[in-house]
Order: C-alpha cells, then structure tokens, then sequence
C-alpha cells in the first residue's frame, strides 16, 4: 500500500542527484544508489515528504515570518544535519518505514537553507505525527467517536511535524543547491501525476461491481443501464489511456532513468480530479 509516492521520489532523486554531482562535483548520485540499494533490499515502504504549510504563499521560505513554514537546516556538523519544520497531507506515511524530506518549491540563493532533501527512518527521535482523516472529511468536525476509521486498513494521513531531525551525511541528497529544488518538484509531479492511473485498478472493481449488482436486479439488457456502464468504462479507459500514454511518451535522462511526458501526466491527474466521481455516481444510479 501506498508506495507510489516513494517510487515517485526515488525516480526523480536518481536523476536530479545525478546532474547536481554533474554541475558540483558532489557525490549525492552515489550516496542515493546506496540507499536505494538498502530499501530494496529490506523491502522498506518509502514516504515521500513534499508538502510544506508554505504559510504565505505570496512569499518564499526566507520571507515567511515562521522560518519553520518550510523545511529547513537548523545545523550542520561533522556528522550530518539537522532539520526543522512540518510536512502537511502526508497520505500513507503512518505505514511507511523511512520518509524522504524534499523541497516543495522553487528556491532562490537566499532560500539555501531550505534546499535539503535527505531520508529519515519514519520513527526517528524529533518526528510527531499529527494523525486525521483526508482534508476533505467532514467527519473529523463531528462529535463523538462513533466513526474514528479503520486503524488497520483505513486510508489517514498526518501532518509531520520535524523538531531538530538528524539526517546523517549518506542520507543527504541535496544541501543547499537551491537552482535543483525546481527540477526535482517538477519531475516529481511528472511521475506522481502519471501514478494516477492506479486509480483505474479501482474504477474496475466499481464497474464490475455495478453490471453485477444489474444481474442481480434483473436488468443487465436495459439500454440506459448499458449506456452507463459503457460510460463508465469509456471514463475509466480515458484515464488509463492518458497514463500509458505518458510512460510510452517517457525520454531517457542522464542517469539512465526515463521521465513520462509531463504535458500527457498532467492530463492524466486532470481526468482523475473528475473521472472517477462519475464512475461513482453512475455505479450509484444502477445500484438504484
């Protein structure tokens, strides 16, 4: 569950550390390859941590009046640094073994401080977890405690609060390379908006499920309870379409990755905003 935001990551990690060495000859590329070697190896689901409170968002990270609205380097030593701040709607990340901390806008040079990106053991010493349901759930306003969720299988998310989080030198991707945060978030949103074509795994359930709740009710060869099942079908195979079509669209980067074809992902994540909600009400509508 939910490991499509850490392959997201690790995708745009392996060629966005790759041209940072390639500009300043560090060693990030190989630090990163390491760690994807030890996730690999050990099965680890992996968080990636983008999203910021941003605060005013008319301002940039060394504008704000809260230096810890982003996520920031609070010290350095010999042996790694050591990082403040919060990471807000982080879906998935309770189940997740290590979580990558990166940027989530373009920085200038006076925002060098909060151009870190680096990998942290999700229970490491400094790390809250402000658990809740989605953003758009009511149901955390209401009282009483009556539908608290699934506390094994349910979807949550949390906001991570970070309070002097060490990060040790091999687990340091970025630091302080402030012209790499943009290249980083844009092909991170580039795979992450394709990765919406799972939802298409889903809509195939709610399909299959609404033309048999139709054989149940008797009324599978009624032409509008065809149509919509056609409709659903047809939305559902747009979406898969707009993702497959953006892998096969992909260009080979440096580092010898493939990044899918931006404009066809941000489609697919476009089609995903509606699509499935009237798949939904459709499958709705059959049921009766």
């Amino acid at each position: 569950f939910q490991r499509c935001v850490g392959m997201d990551a690790m995708n745009s990690l392996h060629s966005t550390t790759f041209e940072i060495d390639e500009k300043h000859g560090t060693d990030y590329h190989k630090r990163f390859l390491e760690f994807v070697k030890m996730m690999q190896k050990e099965n680890f689901v992996i968080g990636g941590a983008m999203t910021d409170p941003k605060g005013d968002r008319s301002k940039g990270p060394s504008e704000q009046e809260d230096p810890d609205l982003f996520t920031r380097i609070v010290k350095t030593d010999e042996n790694g640094v050591y990082v403040s701040g919060a990471k807000a709607h982080q879906t998935g990340c309770i189940n997740s073994h290590w979580i990558i901390l990166m940027p989530t806008i373009r920085l200038t040079e006076a925002d060098k401080d909060w151009a870190i990106v680096g990998a942290i053991p999700a229970d490491a010493k400094g790390v809250t977890y402000i658990y809740g349901r989605q953003s758009c759930d009511t149901r955390s306003m209401e009282e009483g405690d009556i539908d608290d969720g699934n506390a094994k299988f349910g979807g949550q998310e949390a906001l991570i609060i970070l309070d002097n989080v060490f990060i040790p030198w091999d687990k340091v991707f970025m630091n302080g390379e402030y012209e790499f945060a943009s290249m980083l978030v844009e092909r991170f949103t580039c795979y992450h908006r394709r990765s919406y074509v799972c939802k298409t795994g889903l809509g195939d359930v709610l399909i299959g499920a609404a033309a048999t709740i139709a054989d149940y009710n008797g009324v599978p060869k009624v032409s509008h309870i065809k149509d919509k099942i056609i409709e659903m079908t047809h939305l559902n195979e747009t979406i898969f379409a707009a993702g497959i079509a953006s892998s096969h669209q992909g260009q080979k980067m440096k580092s010898g990755v493939f990044l899918n074809d931006d404009m066809l992902a941000q489609v697919c994540k476009h089609n995903v905003t509606r699509f499935p909600y009237e798949i939904s009400r459709l499958a709705q509508d059959i049921a009766g």
